[in-house]
């Protein structure tokens, strides 16, 4: 068998390259061994569409990302009547505090971009949220360690208030909208198979092999993995030269019910909290949903295998759990554990990779777990655009890609997510981006 392009890959961002590359003209054929389109990581993620980022060019990124999720329906263009993932405009509000710069930097390049934007006062924050505490616990500590839950005698005053953001209520569904949408451009999936080997001669790659043998041939490959990317990529023989390596990443979110008398799910926001190393949003049926901002106190437990993992809920679920009731002393925490345990496919300096490789058509989309679900629809058009570039004879290395975003009229330097750039001290260094 033979096609244009072989996408490794089914989760948001594998569909999206999917749909950008057949709407180019190209023959594609997504492979997952998945039985369902979107139920790997992409199934797992919180599903959070927000603009902060502590770079530029990530910030430009997720801004216009932000208009496909806004317009959806005009974006995938499927017929009228489909079951579309939907996009809830709750705001994301962040806390200001030493570990962020007190957010300096994220408000700069909020306002060069014309991202709308608002400073809250501490009243403004108890007056949308009035379950919340405002004392301040800094630094996180996990609920072994001495000090846990006791306040330090400050309090936050201020915080970051972005309109604009919000979350998708089911993020496998918005791959399955992907690809249905790129089905209609002649893209073709076949779930329940597994890649072995990455096939290659005379420095290019010539498609892959199948567990049951079977060898499809194609000039072109892309890495699309998700927490299996590592190992595709060592596959394919490429991972010498990079500079930015790919890992998987064990992680927990909490889901507990709301304080009794508060609709979160109407009422709530994102909220991203570095004083107590902590985010969540609203989830259906008034829950919050729960994750860690990864600080210096929680382990990061990196697995070899991305599909031999422990899924069960460990003491970082009741850390999480304790350290978001200290913002919310009203928090009921159930006995009994609720919500996700799943892996991150996490780069160097989480900033994902989105490049060619050494190896002739064989190209990368990974290292986006985490922070990248927001940035799915505009990825995907980028790696269609960068491939395009590359397999026109272009050398993307020393000649990157200037990339337009369409609707904000940004153009960025796709350098920036090079597989050899340097390890970029602007970034977090967690789940933030």
């Amino acid at each position: 068998m033979s096609v244009d392009a072989i996408i490794i890959g089914t989760g948001v961002i594998g569909t999206a390259t999917a749909f950008e590359m057949a709407k180019a003209g190209w023959k594609t054929l997504s492979l997952d061994r998945n039985t369902q389109v979107g139920h790997g990581s992409t199934a797992g993620s919180c599903a959070i569409i927000r603009m902060h980022y502590s770079t530029r060019d990530g910030t430009a990124f997720a801004w216009e990302g932000y208009h496909y999720w806004r317009d959806w329906a005009e974006h995938l263009g499927l017929p009228p009547g489909a079951d579309l993932a939907q996009f809830k405009e709750c705001g994301c509000l962040v806390m200001k505090t030493e570990a962020n710069g007190h957010l300096e930097k994220h408000l700069k390049y909020s306002r060069d971009l014309d991202i709308p934007v608002e400073e809250w006062s501490a009243e403004e924050i108890t007056a949308r949220l009035p379950i919340y505490s405002l004392e301040s616990f800094a630094p996180p500590k996990r609920q072994d360690q001495p000090g846990f839950g006791e306040p330090n005698g400050r309090h936050l005053r201020e915080a970051v208030f972005w309109p604009k953001a919000g979350y998708v209520t089911d993020p496998a569904l918005s791959s399955q909208n992907l690809a249905d949408a790129a089905r209609q451009h002649g893209a073709e999936f076949r779930l329940g198979v597994e890649v072995t080997e990455i096939l290659r001669e005379g420095g290019r790659v010539t498609g892959v092999r199948l567990a049951d043998g079977e060898e499809i041939h194609a000039a072109v490959v892309v890495n699309v993995a998700g927490p299996g990317s590592a190992k595709i990529n060592e596959m394919a023989g490429v991972t010498e030269e990079m500079t930015i390596a790919t890992r998987p990443l064990r992680q927990e979110v909490v889901h507990v019910p709301a304080p009794e008398g508060f609709d979160f799910e109407a009422l709530g926001t994102i909220v991203s909290d570095s004083d107590i190393a902590c985010y969540c949003r609203p989830e259906h049926g008034n829950h919050i949903l729960i994750g860690s901002e990864d600080p210096e106190c929680d382990p990061h437990i990196w697995v070899e295998s991305d599909t031999e993992y422990d899924r069960d809920f460990t003491d970082q679920w009741t850390t999480q759990a304790m350290r978001y009731a200290q913002r919310v002393p009203s928090l009921g925490i159930p006995s009994r554990s609720r919500g996700v345990v799943d892996l991150y496919d996490a780069s160097t300096d989480w900033i994902p990779i989105y490049d060619r490789s050494s190896l002739t058509g064989y190209y990368m989309a990974c290292g986006t777990s985490g922070n990248q679900y927001k940035n799915a629809p505009i990825a995907g058009k980028l790696m269609a655009e960068l491939i395009a570039y590359c397999e026109s004879g272009a050398d993307h290395d020393t000649d990157p890609l200037q990339f337009r975003l369409p609707y904000i009229d940004t153009v960025i330097d796709a350098g920036f997510f090079s597989r050899k750039r340097p390890i970029n001290a602007e970034s977090s260094f967690s789940v933030l981006g």
